[in-house]
């Protein structure tokens, strides 16, 4: 234990970490994408970030204040252009709170991601090694290539497939598990066979509004997540790969002067 921690102290910043649960690294991120989500669902820009638990927490207060407060409900009312009824929907005991919450997401997220990306110069300059292969008695998981597109089309068949693809168990299980709760409350399916059976108005007339509107936003973040996190898991295989061979093959003599190969 005391010769593992040793090794473990000799470097300040991995850039990367390959557990069963998924393969966690660090990479530069736009702050005004990340910023976006967060203003788009609260929770969104942490869970981009790999920062889970404060993603969640925020996610899940969005949900409960959201409902309470019936936000989207208003917002679609006043989309219709009935700004009366927007307003006496609004229950302002929880409008109130969820205004300081949601703005402070949106400047968490953002401020996060800034620091995020000075560690992951850092870590690049360091380039310590990490674990590439992780076993255990539920799960495998190891560094390889997976096609971007494939992690695209399963997020837009359900939330969270996409993230399964890829092996990203904890977004895919939370993006999975809410996905569900989502879509039974809104009544989405149900109004989805009524209109393929042609009856449009009665269609309508079942979807619950103020949990349906929390679905283009769950889609969106799971088509991202998985698409972005893909592409930087097949750029970190390649750089792991590269390493390992100059580090194995590669002559240390071998060296690469204003474009000329000096042996």
């Amino acid at each position: 234990m005391d010769n593992f921690q040793n090794i473990e102290n000799k470097f300040r910043r991995y850039k990367a970490h390959v557990s069963i649960a998924g393969t966690t690294q660090i990479h530069l991120r736009n702050p005004y994408i990340i910023a976006w989500w967060s203003a788009a669902f609260p929770g969104f820009g942490h869970l981009i970030l790999s920062k889970y638990l404060r993603g969640l927490v925020l996610f899940m207060w969005e949900v409960f204040v959201n409902y309470h407060s019936k936000i989207n409900l208003a917002m679609v009312q006043s989309f219709c252009g009935d700004i009366e009824l927007a307003k006496q929907t609004l229950d302002i005991r929880w409008m109130l709170m969820y205004i300081p919450v949601y703005l402070f997401a949106i400047w968490d997220s953002y401020r996060t991601c800034v620091d995020m990306n000075k560690v992951s110069i850092l870590a690049e300059r360091e380039d310590a090694p990490f674990n590439t292969y992780s076993i255990g008695a539920l799960e495998i998981n190891y560094l390889d290539k997976r096609k971007p597109f494939m992690s695209v089309l399963w997020s837009m068949f359900m939330p969270g497939l996409g993230q399964l693809h890829i092996h990203r168990l904890l977004t895919a299980f939370f993006s999975l598990v809410w996905s569900i709760i989502f879509l039974y409350y809104s009544n989405a399916l149900v109004a989805v066979h009524l209109l393929f059976l042609g009856d449009v108005q009665k269609s309508t007339s079942v979807l619950d509004i103020q949990w349906l509107l929390y679905m283009p936003s769950m889609w969106g973040f799971s088509v991202f997540d998985s698409y972005l996190n893909t592409v930087e898991n097949n750029k970190l295989f390649d750089s792991e790969q590269k390493t390992f061979l100059i580090k194995k093959f590669q002559s240390p003599k071998f060296k690469i002067i204003k474009g000329k190969v000096v042996n």
